[in-house]
Formats: structure tokens, sequence, C-alpha cells
């Protein structure tokens, strides 16, 4: 199962990152429209994975990312905005500028996704043995 926490405040762009993350494996996702609620929903379900924006409605998205850091340890994050200026890389995230496709997506979570949800991917892709 890989679980991806998406911190968006556009539901369109929420509803294409769910798309293009869904094509490649993942299976649940939670959406955060604020820092806080970010961080809320990151502790009710640990995500395996992060999507975020920066600029959010409140807060921003790095704040999110390093306030789920400091309460559940590093999870792979890649950020999707418009922004990239206001985003360090850090701890490997992914910087993504927007406007940005499906492939873009897909490729940055290849990159990102922990090797154990990445092969529980391939291996119900795969079928029964």
């Amino acid at each position: 199962m890989c679980h991806v926490l998406i911190i968006e405040d556009e539901p369109r762009i929420a509803l294409m990152i769910q798309d293009a993350l869904e094509e490649v494996g993942a299976t649940s996702f939670s959406f955060a429209l604020t820092e806080n609620e970010a961080v809320q929903m990151a502790e009710v379900q640990r995500p395996a994975v992060i999507s975020a924006d920066v600029q959010l409605l409140e807060g921003t998205g790095p704040a999110a990312v390093e306030r789920i850091y400091a309460a559940l340890g590093r999870i792979p994050a890649m950020f999707v905005t418009g922004n990239p200026d206001m985003c360090e890389p850090s701890y490997g995230c992914e910087i993504l500028e927007k406007p940005v496709t499906l492939h873009q997506i897909q490729a940055a979570f290849e990159r990102i996704a922990p090797a154990e949800v990445l092969q529980a991917i391939f291996k119900a892709a795969s079928g029964p043995a």
C-alpha cells in the first residue's frame, strides 16, 4: 500500500497529482489545503510520500513538511509549485515547477518513493506468481 499526502490548495492540481500517482501505483490519498491541516493529516495516517505546493491558503508547504519531519521523521517529498525559488531542496526533495505534466509527477514519484513501496507496487502490478 502506498499512501500519499497531497498538500495543495488548488483542487484541479490536487486531482491531477492524484491521477498521475494512481497510474504509477499509489493506492490512497489524503488532501490538505493548509499547513496545519497537512500536519494533522500526516499524524492521522503516515504517508509514504508527500506532494506539496509552496504557497498555501494558510502557511507554506515547506513549513508543513518540516513540521511533519519533526513529528514523524523523514518522508520522501516533492514540491509542485509555481514558486520554486521559495523552496530550498532539502533531504533530497524533488522540486517541480508549474505548469507540470503527469509524466514529470510520475517520474519524480519514482525517484523519491521508498524502495519497499516501489517493490510492493511492482509486485502488485505483476499479479500472482
